[in-house]
């Protein structure tokens, strides 16, 4: 295969890993009213430990605390990020939550460049949550500062994820994280649910959750990690909150007016060409993104 085919096969399976998160979601949105954030959460949680346990083993030097402290700050910051994203779903929808949240990757990608690029781009991302926010008019408050303090946990998570990447191999610390997130949340979700009120429609809906948000895009990053660079990927990922839109459009029955879609595609394409432009090797490694992790 060349070159050219392996870059585009696996951006076309990035994207359909990128379909099945939103899906999942998606479900999600339609899972909170009955059952809360905290119970999805943990089904999340729950299929991803699953996911990765199984090729976990752990050394002696793993549980040393200078390499295990960064994995369960890591692990803190996903829990977080989730939690605050999922309440953002409910209070916002899924389409303006999943927007405002991309803002923390892109800050972190362009802040402190001193490129007149950067700078537009930057303009641009900010002049499409103005007009999110003005087309959908007086959006909730507490919806909008959840969602912001997603974006401020999944730029920790990036931060700490490559920290974690060069103290702990292969897969040992997103998979230390992800049992800290299990800790948090089960117990959560065990006090706050209604039993009473969990039917086995609800049960099976949290765990196609969980397959659909963890599961699924696991299985399809090992084919997607060989064949593209960190940049392509990067940019398939900034179409994120555009496929989050859509299917808040196709399964929330959210309404996006003209002015909303032009705020989208603005966020979007000022990310993608704030990547596309920079000019850092492709062979850089690359930090795994909360698309693989959580919400």
């Amino acid at each position: 295969m060349t070159a050219a085919r392996r870059t585009w096969s696996g951006a076309v399976v990035q994207l359909g890993s990128l379909v099945s998160v939103n899906f999942g979601s998606a479900v999600a949105g339609l899972l909170i009213p009955a059952v809360g954030v905290a119970p999805v959460v943990a089904a999340r949680q729950l299929v991803t430990a699953a996911t990765l346990l199984p090729f976990w083993r752990p050394s002696r030097a793993t549980f040393a605390p200078n390499r295990l402290g960064p994995a369960v700050a890591l692990g803190l910051a996903l829990v977080g990020m989730n939690l605050s994203f999922y309440a953002a779903v409910h209070l916002l929808g899924l389409g303006i939550a999943a927007v405002i949240e991309y803002l923390g990757p892109f800050a972190l990608a362009v802040l402190g460049s001193r490129r007149l690029v950067d700078g537009f781009c930057a303009a641009g991302a900010a002049l499409g949550v103005v007009l999110l926010s003005e087309a959908s008019g007086s959006m909730n408050a507490l919806g909008v500062v959840c969602a912001l303090l997603a974006a401020a946990f999944w730029a920790a998570y990036i931060l700490l994820s490559r920290r974690v990447a060069l103290t702990l191999p292969g897969l040992e610390g997103i998979t230390i994280a992800s049992i800290v997130t299990t800790l948090i949340a089960v117990p959560l979700a065990l006090v706050l649910i209604d039993w009473r009120a969990l039917t086995v429609r609800d049960g099976l809906m949290l765990l196609a959750l969980g397959v659909l948000s963890s599961a699924v895009p696991y299985t399809l990053d090992v084919f997607v990690l060989r064949r593209l660079t960190p940049r392509i990927y990067a940019v398939v990922t900034a179409f994120g909150p555009a496929v989050a839109a859509l299917f808040g459009w196709l399964v929330l029955a959210e309404r996006f007016t003209l002015a909303m879609i032009a705020g989208i595609a603005l966020v979007v394409v000022s990310s993608a060409v704030a990547i596309l432009s920079h000019r850092e090797p492709d062979s850089q490694p690359r930090t795994l993104t909360r698309d693989e992790t959580a919400g």
